[in-house]
């Protein structure tokens, strides 16, 4: 929920904000990480930057489960001065980048499963999705490779829309969240 500060600009408290820049943090880290980490084919192990790999998708997916908890408890108002299309698509947007930050990591999950890894943050250790072996979870593979790179864009989208509203329209859409 939002407040007014003596400023008058209105911010998201402390929960929403440490949600949403730690969840960046780590997608952008992700994001990364899945670029440099090396090819996986039938024999690779889950060792190194994959490994890092899965530790860091198991806390996003815990993260923004977390996050859209805390939407529904204190859900976020509107901007007054945002209405019809823009609102719409902002929302479209936002509900998107929710859903592939929830759908990108199942599907990698189920992909681990599928060649028999541990999926899991130190002592968790989540059960697989899939039978090791299964066709279908490395094809799903392929899948959480292309959405990723969706992920990105819609990323880069609403980075852009914030500097958008922060610099052409000058309104405390930014500033909310910061």
């Amino acid at each position: 929920m939002m407040r007014s500060s003596t400023s008058g600009v209105r911010r998201y408290n402390g929960v929403a904000k440490l949600l949403h820049w730690s969840i960046a943090v780590l997608l952008i880290l992700q994001l990364g990480i899945g670029e440099l980490m090396p090819d996986i084919h039938k024999d690779t192990r889950p060792d190194g930057l994959i490994a890092w790999h899965i530790m860091v998708g198991v806390l996003i997916v815990l993260l923004v489960a977390a996050r859209v908890a805390w939407r529904i408890v204190r859900p976020p108002t509107g901007i007054e001065s945002d209405r019809g299309w823009t609102r719409r698509l902002a929302s479209a947007i936002h509900v998107v980048l929710y859903l592939l930050m929830i759908i990108v990591p199942i599907l990698g999950w189920a992909n681990a499963s599928s060649r028999d890894w541990v999926v899991g943050l130190g002592p968790l250790h989540l059960p697989g999705l899939l039978p090791a072996g299964s066709r279908f979870g490395h094809e799903l593979g392929d899948i959480h490779g292309d959405l990723a790179i969706v992920l990105a864009g819609l990323i880069g989208l609403h980075v852009l829309a914030g500097l958008y509203h922060h610099f052409l329209r000058r309104d405390d859409t930014l500033l909310r969240i910061m």
